[in-house]
Order: C-alpha cells, then structure tokens, then sequence
C-alpha cells in the first residue's frame, strides 16, 4: 500500500498533518452523474481514546452506500462513503485494551462517521472484531455488516436462542442478499429451526439453496399458495426486502404471537391489522448502538470474534461472490451500478488502495 504521505505504517504514527487518499462524493445524486465519485486527499482522523486506526486493505458495497450516495447530503465539502472494512491496526487510541498495532481486524462501522473508502479509517474498538484468519482481506470484508444485522435480526429481535426452535420455522423474504445469505447459516447452523427462504431467479434459488435453505419458495408469486403447499407456518419472518408489499401474504401466513422483523425502508408501514395476532413487529438497524453510543455498544465485538470463529471452524462460509479488484473510482463506480440493479447475489467486494 503507498501513497499515504509521509506515514510509516510500520509504527505507531502520527497522522497530524499526514494526508490519504480517499472516495466519496460532493453532491448527491445518481451513479451515472458527472464526478458521482471522486478521489480526494484527506487527512486521518484524529483518535478518540477508544479508537483503532485502521489501515484498509478491503471493503464491500452494500446497499446503505448507494442509499447514502443518492440521498444524503454532503455536509461541509465531500463525504467518505463505504462501512465494511477489513485491515490493519496502525495506530490505538489512549484507552484501547482489545487490540494492538499489527492486529488483523474487520468491522461495519458508524454511520455518523467518515467511511471506509480510505486508506485509513478512525474506528471505536467496541464494534471491531478479530479478522479471520482463513479470509483474505477483501473477502473478509464481505462479512461485518451483513453478519452482524443477522445476528442481531434473529438472536436479539427476534429473540431465537441457540441450539432452540425445533418444530418452528422461519421465513427469510429476500434470501439470496447480503443479509439473508447469513441469516439463513445462522438459523441452520445455530438454531433448530426450519428456514423457508424466498428467491425468483434459478441463480438466486441455487445460491440460497446453497446457504441451507431447507424449503425456496418464488416472492414474485403468492407466497400463501407456496407456504401453504409447505403444510407450514411461520412463527418467525426477517422481512428484508418489500416488507409493505408482503406484509398482507405475511398476516396471512404467521402463527399466532409470531414476530415479524424488517430492514428495509417501506415508505409507509401500518402495523395496526397485526394487532389480530398479537403480533411483534421490530425494526433491525445495525447501526443503531454505534449511532447512539448504546450501553450494550460491545455486544457486536463479540458477535464480530464469535462470526470469525465460526468461519475458520467451517460453520460458516463466505458469502462473497464477485471482487471488483483495487479501490478506484471506476471500480467503486461499477460496484455501486450493480447493487442499484437489484440483482447481487450474497457480497461484493474490493480490495484496498493500491
């Protein structure tokens, strides 16, 4: 890795005064404007004390980027976008206890801060993990975010404790993204539960099949007709994509005192005809405890080690499938104009600077 001017990375620096490359952009809008991306040079954040600072070596696009991109102002000049990072450790805040310079890491970020898409990048240490050490860096990077809204999604929303859920299944609306790729691992390694999967296309179908999915079923037609042919029915559903669009097939098809769980961003979301079933309705936003400095904000540095662990045990299995190649302007282009199309398949991911 070069062009960080001035700063050895093989000793704790100093980054005062030091600039890094970086990409993001200075106006909102779509991936086919005029400079919808631009690479600039900026200076590394200064540590707060529980701070690492990492030196990036891969990073994946998910969907919250092109969301940011497209609609999010640039405040005060040009914003560093990306959130998934792999890398590692230069530099440590005054108050780091979890790791040391040299450490290999991965994490999701804090939405509140400067992105990912940088040679070096400020994060708390509370929400990084041990990177794992049977993936590259890139591939690595695939996995912080989408793991950790999994986790999240079944252990704490919908409340699933490990090793249970026998004779209950699950319904994963949208299986074959970043999310549902993991989500589905999760239930099947990790909990006794049947997992019934939504996928349209017979890639999709192949690759959730792939991630364990006990039962695929099309969202493009009535999923009342399909989970009914099943003779099951849902306690839990993870509604991560179309969750307006499902909700009555999902009113239909769920147990009484199921809980629904959801992601996405429906424009509008009445949850009154739920109250028939008693239903639970949660909202799963993984930024949320780095946002608000929650008190449980460590749970996902543990969640984070517990995933790199189960991934160099074999448990569970990458859900990357394609990397864009070096961090560039035009290689971070193509990687935002595929997941606006709708039709990424688990991970994307790019190698650091180089």
């Amino acid at each position: 890795m070069t062009g960080i001017v001035g700063l050895d990375l093989h000793q704790q620096p100093t980054t005062k005064g030091k600039t890094m490359r970086a990409i993001g952009y200075n106006r909102a809008g779509p991936i086919t404007a005029d400079n919808a991306l631009i690479e600039f040079e900026a200076e590394p954040a200064e540590l707060a004390p529980r701070d690492l600072l990492v030196e990036v070596r891969g990073i994946s696009v998910n969907p919250v980027d092109v969301k940011v991109r497209a609609s999010m102002a640039a405040d005060n000049g040009t914003k560093v976008l990306g959130y998934d990072a792999a890398g590692v450790v230069r530099q440590v805040g005054t108050a780091v206890s979890k790791f040391k310079v040299g450490d290999e890491v991965f994490y999701a970020g804090d939405i509140t801060r400067p992105g990912t898409n940088s040679e070096l990048h400020a994060v708390d240490e509370r929400i990084v993990g041990t990177k794992p050490k049977s993936l590259g860096f890139a591939e690595a990077a695939g996995l912080p975010l989408t793991s950790i809204t999994a986790w999240e999604l079944l252990f704490d929303c919908l409340a699933v404790k490990e090793g249970e859920g026998r004779g209950d299944c699950i319904l994963v609306i949208g299986g074959a993204g970043g999310v549902g790729s993991i989500l589905i691992q999760l239930a099947k390694k990790l909990t006794a539960l049947t997992v019934i999967a939504t996928a349209s296309r017979p890639e999709t179908v192949e690759w959730t099949q792939k991630m364990g999915a006990d039962h695929v079923i099309n969202h493009r037609e009535s999923l009342v007709d399909q989970v009914g042919a099943l003779n099951l029915q849902p306690r839990y559903v993870a509604s991560l994509s179309g969750s307006a669009q499902h909700f009555p097939a999902v009113l239909e098809l769920i147990k009484p005192r199921g809980h629904i769980a959801l992601i996405d961003d429906p424009e509008t979301f009445d949850i009154t005809p739920a109250k028939l079933k008693a239903l639970s309705v949660s909202w799963e936003f993984m930024f949320a405890r780095s946002m608000f400095q929650a008190d449980d904000i460590e749970q996902q540095h543990q969640l984070l080690n517990r995933v790199s662990q189960l991934v160099d045990s074999g448990t569970l299995v990458s859900t990357v499938t394609n990397n864009f190649g070096a961090l560039t302007v035009d290689t971070l282009k193509e990687a935002h104009t595929q997941q606006e199309s709708g039709r990424v398949i688990g991970k994307n991911v790019l190698d650091g600077f180089q």
